[in-house]
């Protein structure tokens, strides 16, 4: 399979693209660990099948120092021990914000968990995130882009 389109390629997309690399900027300043960060677009991002943002999630996380262990049990996080409590609350809010089952959204138990964690702006910043990998999620599987293809460093030219 080829993409199918370069969202840089169209002025109007290049400029909102921009602006969304922009946006995520901000969040990576934030209080939140910003390899939490990685983790959870990760976990997003392998629930909706995005192999352009599991590669970018991946090398992100990497480059944090995430091991590879850890890296490789972000899908079945559940039955594994390397994730903190903390961690853990965030990737079921992660995966209840992703997988809306229904309209039903994230659950209260989830949230209280995520709540006992988080203080408000590091959790505002989690629905953030949360929010943008599934837009470029979206984006990303409309075009068609490919994982394998994402280089360390690509979107410092948007910024």
């Amino acid at each position: 399979m080829e993409p199918r389109f370069n969202l840089l390629d169209s002025p109007t997309a290049a400029k909102a693209s921009k602006r969304f690399y922009s946006a995520s900027l901000a969040l990576h300043e934030s209080s939140l660990p910003r390899n939490l960060q990685e983790l959870v677009s990760l976990r997003a991002s392998q629930l909706n099948g995005c192999g352009w943002c599991v590669d970018i999630h991946t090398q992100e996380a990497d480059a944090l120092g995430e091991t590879p262990q850890r890296l490789g049990l972000v899908a079945v996080w559940r039955h594994s021990t390397v994730f903190t409590e903390a961690e853990r609350a965030a990737l079921a809010f992660a995966e209840e914000a992703t997988v809306l089952d229904g309209g039903k959204g994230v659950s209260d138990a989830t949230w209280e968990g995520v709540r006992k964690h988080f203080d408000d702006d590091q959790l505002g910043t989690l629905v953030c995130v949360i929010g943008m990998i599934n837009a470029s999620n979206r984006m990303s599987l409309a075009v068609n882009m490919m994982g394998g293809t994402y280089e360390r460093g690509m979107f410092d030219r948007l910024g």
